[in-house]
């Protein structure tokens, strides 16, 4: 059969890469795609990114499955477009997206199925905003409520550095925010202390399958210093998501958000991601919800998945009021796996593009290279957008699950590369 992921990164190369290993599979379409996508033998690009152009494309080249990667496609609409046409598709329609698509949204949300968050307040008048600041003081968080590639949101530790990104989001739009109806808004949020972790599952509209626990580092630097990014690397599994943690995390945030969801008539499929804060006391908290898998999150889960990924979404997919994932049990690697994300020069803010990447190895047993930002340009492959690569690698712990990473990004080279030497330090550490 014939199977399409939708989307371009790092996290589409992953799941692309995964569905290619079924023996059931003819052929991976990936739209649009990228350099490393080009580039393997198993894979195909399709230049298509329309909505409607794309389900036309899968209609005519007899498209089993389609599964969807990142969030605009899905805040466009594609799974309603597909679903429509009566073609098997996994993602969240547009009304469930905005879980994702609008932080006012998901926090409104929240608030009305007492699923644990942190305490906030909406605005769209900066004046209004400001004097909020002003009146709750730092540290604070600032989100944007439209979709910002995962850059919308900024930890003000101070009230100056709270009101700067007020003025950003809401006077001058230097995040490039896709706002949504009603214009800008922002979501400013109490201030969580804890460890992040990256809780994600898959959802059929009523069962729910846990993935492997994972570990993001959002920061640009070295000791998660430096501004927000979409990620610069993640390891699974995540010791800070003890059994207990996991328990609550099901009982108290996702069960009650699928079932949310279903109640608003709204009914959630496709992966559902819960950004947890674990405070000290091991409590979780939601600080955000995505409608996708992470990135770059997916990349070390996939590199641990042993079930065949096609018939997991078969059954997630399964027509009817809902899907069959109540009749999956996945089979996980034991070790650890852990991927380093190479960004652009510049990267977050201005990522340059056009520079030549050398030394990628082969896939081996235990590591593989994921592209994100990277393109085919006369048989040259170049960087493309501001994370360009994750180098992941499989072992026995995170420690030589990180080493194995480093190792491999020794050899890879492309003018301005620049990427964390740490990730993994909080496992590693704790």
């Amino acid at each position: 059969m014939n199977v399409l992921v939708i989307g371009g990164g790092g996290r589409e190369h992953a799941l692309a890469w995964k569905l290619a290993q079924s023996p059931k599979i003819h052929k991976v379409y990936v739209a649009p795609g990228n350099g490393g996508t080009a580039s393997d033998p198993h894979l195909d690009n399709i230049a298509v990114t329309d909505v409607v152009a794309l389900r036309e494309w899968a209609q005519e080249n007899k498209i089993t499955l389609t599964v969807v990667g990142p969030e605009v496609p899905l805040a466009a609409g594609v799974v309603d477009e597909f679903r429509a046409h009566g073609m098997r598709i996994f993602g969240p329609t547009k009304a469930a997206a905005q879980l994702e698509s609008s932080k006012a949204f998901s926090k409104a949300f929240m608030r009305r199925h007492n699923i644990p968050t942190a305490e906030y307040a909406t605005f769209s008048d900066p004046a209004a905003a400001h004097a909020y600041v002003d009146k709750m003081g730092a540290p604070t968080v600032v989100k944007a409520d439209g979709l910002a590639a995962g850059k919308g949101v900024v930890v003000a530790m101070t009230v100056a550095e709270a009101h700067e990104a007020i003025d950003f989001m809401l006077v001058d739009n230097t995040l490039g925010v896709a706002h949504n109806d009603g214009g800008a808004r922002v979501v400013i949020e109490e201030f969580l202390e804890g460890e992040e972790a990256s809780f994600i599952v898959m959802v059929d509209g009523k069962n729910v399958l846990p993935l492997a626990t994972s570990q993001d580092h959002k920061r640009l630097q070295d000791g998660d210093q430096g501004p927000n990014t979409g990620g610069m690397g993640a390891y699974s599994p995540a010791p800070v998501v003890t059994p207990d943690i996991h328990a609550k995390a099901m009982r108290e945030i996702i069960l009650p958000t699928v079932k949310g969801m279903e109640a608003d008539g709204i009914p959630f499929s496709g992966f559902l991601y819960a950004g947890l804060m674990i405070d000290k006391n091991g409590q979780p908290k939601t600080l955000e919800f995505n409608c996708r898998m992470g990135d770059p999150e997916t990349q070390p889960i996939m590199m641990r998945l042993k079930t065949d990924l096609l018939d997991v979404l078969l059954a997630a997919t399964e027509p009817g009021p809902h899907g069959k994932l109540d009749e999956v049990e996945l089979q996980w690697d034991r070790r650890t796996a852990l991927g380093v994300v190479l960004a652009a020069h510049g990267y977050p803010l201005t990522p340059r593009k056009g520079d030549a990447i050398t030394g990628i190895p082969k896939d081996s047993e235990d590591a593989a290279v994921f592209h994100a930002g990277t393109a085919l340009k006369d048989g040259v492959l170049q960087t493309s957008g501001g994370r360009v690569l994750c180098v992941t690698a499989l072992a026995d712990s995170v420690k030589q699950a990180q080493q194995r990473a480093y190792q491999v990004i020794s050899e890879i080279a492309f003018d301005g590369m620049q990427y964390r030497a740490d990730i993994g330090y909080r496992a590693i550490k704790g």
